[in-house]
């Protein structure tokens, strides 16, 4: 039977995996859905996702915080990315590829 999910629900489903102290990023959501040229989409996605989806784990794919103006307050989503140990200069997290978790390989 095909999978009847429709694509925000993938791409939660897909972010709710995303480990504590961990990055991934839009298109790496996307390909793991299978909709690997919907990077874009995936960031309108977890602008209105539940509040147990981690977005603010999800970066662009040089681990800039490029969804943070979609986080109340002036720095939320970096706060919260620092809380988890990463480290966040000039709203890039550093060692980006050390902590970036990719949900086709990483499972």
């Amino acid at each position: 039977m095909p999978d009847k999910k429709n694509f925000y629900e993938r791409v939660y489903e897909v972010a709710r995996q995303i480990p504590y102290g961990r990055v991934t990023s839009y298109g790496a959501i996307a390909r793991a859905i299978g909709a690997a040229k919907s990077a874009r989409m995936v960031g309108f996605a977890l602008k209105n996702s539940p509040n147990d989806v981690p977005a603010h784990r999800v970066l662009n794919r040089n681990g800039v915080l490029t969804g943070k103006h979609h986080f109340p307050g002036t720095d939320l989503m970096q706060q919260l990315l620092e809380n988890e140990g990463l480290q966040v200069i000039h709203d890039q997290v550093q060692d980006f590829e050390k902590f970036f978790w990719d949900p086709q390989t990483d499972s």
